[in-house]
């Protein structure tokens, strides 16, 4: 297993960054979800490299385990009201080189957790929700054991 994210003197993060191509389905879920499970003092948000727009899938499996994404549309990094992260997570090939170079010169952490890209999944309606069943599964995962768990973060209660 890779080595849990920490900032560079070793302590759990306070602010995250999540990254994906298109900040309409892998970052926003793992917002929604670190929002969900860490400390209501971390500072959390998503971004993509490019503008996308919002998939109702992600409405519908995020619903399934009782979240939200309220009204929150998808934005870019250039749209974040703040840019200081002591950890960005990317998601997706292009958002790892993206974030490497907008960090080329300063002391944030980057870590690349590869993700499948639900769109590519066909078939049936539910077919393809099993797919984005399957990305929400996996980052709720890695959130639990590389943030929570390793790091000693308490989670949130209900």
């Amino acid at each position: 297993m890779a080595p849990a994210p920490t900032t560079a003197v070793g302590k759990a993060p306070g602010a995250i960054l999540f990254m994906c191509g298109l900040n309409a389905i892998r970052s926003p879920i793992a917002e929604a979800i670190a929002r969900s499970i860490l400390p209501r003092n971390t500072y959390i948000r998503s971004a993509g490299v490019r503008a996308g727009e919002r998939d109702p899938f992600v409405d519908v499996v995020l619903e399934e385990i009782g979240l939200s994404l309220g009204r929150r549309q998808p934005q870019t990094l250039d749209e974040l009201e703040d840019d200081y992260f002591d950890l960005i997570i990317t998601l997706s090939p292009p958002a790892h080189h993206a974030a490497l170079e907008l960090t080329r010169a300063s002391a944030v952490d980057v870590v690349y957790w590869p993700t499948m890209d639900p769109t590519v999944a066909t078939g049936t309606r539910e077919q393809i929700l099993d797919a984005y069943r399957e990305v929400r599964d996996h980052l709720e995962q890695l959130i639990e054991t590389r943030l929570v768990r390793r790091n000693g973060i308490a989670a949130q209660s209900a």
